[in-house]
């Protein structure tokens, strides 16, 4: 079987290539509007992409009334936001969170998450999550009609206690279980894991 891009409507193309390129990281970004309320939502055309600058990139569609979502227009407001890393123990969460609120409503109140203050940036990082990065907005970049990239550098991070080694800096694979996004309400452990043989360089 074979398909051109160009050939589908873009719904199409988001069906196949979501359903294609998976499992996919979880930004759940956190920020907070001019008018104090918290808000937070999973988007998961997200990666990093570089540690020299520390950089990720997080891609931005518009909402269903064709608005920009209150996290990017938040972000762009203030020049910052916070990515904060989804795990089993808050994937209900995280996926309540995902339902469009109108902008006096805040999805930390309504799924029970807690805001934390963060270091350097202005907007809350969620205290349940397994590992939160503050970033500040280092380009932001228009890619179509309804979608936008957006490069965070991040400046600092924050982890659950047992996560990260304070030594070595690795990451425990008994203390954090990440879930990504597969398509529509599924998404997947990491928990089976496997090794190749041979030395990688």
């Amino acid at each position: 079987m074979e398909f051109k891009l160009a050939d589908l409507s873009p719904p199409e193309r988001y069906k196949v290539l979501i359903g294609l390129v998976v499992p996919r990281p979880i930004a759940w970004i956190s920020t907070v509007n001019e008018a104090g309320v918290n808000n937070c939502a999973p988007f998961s055309f997200f990666n990093v992409i570089g540690e020299e600058p520390p950089l990720c990139i997080v891609s931005f569609n518009r909402r269903s009334d064709g608005e920009v979502k209150h996290s990017m227009a938040n972000a762009l407001r203030t020049g910052e936001f916070v990515v904060n890393l989804v795990d089993e123990q808050n994937a209900n969460a995280m996926h309540a969170s995902s339902a469009e609120l109108p902008e006096s409503e805040s999805e930390f109140e309504r799924t029970g998450l807690t805001p934390a203050p963060c270091t350097v940036v202005r907007h809350p990082r969620i205290a349940e999550a397994a590992a939160s990065f503050e970033c500040r907005v280092w380009k932001h970049m228009p890619i179509g009609p309804e979608r936008d990239l957006v490069f965070g550098e991040m400046l600092v991070v924050h982890s659950r206690e047992g996560v990260i080694d304070p030594v070595s800096k690795r990451i425990s694979e008994t203390a954090y279980h990440p879930v990504g996004r597969l398509f529509a309400s599924r998404y997947s452990t990491t928990r089976q894991r496997f090794d190749l043989p041979g030395e990688l360089p």
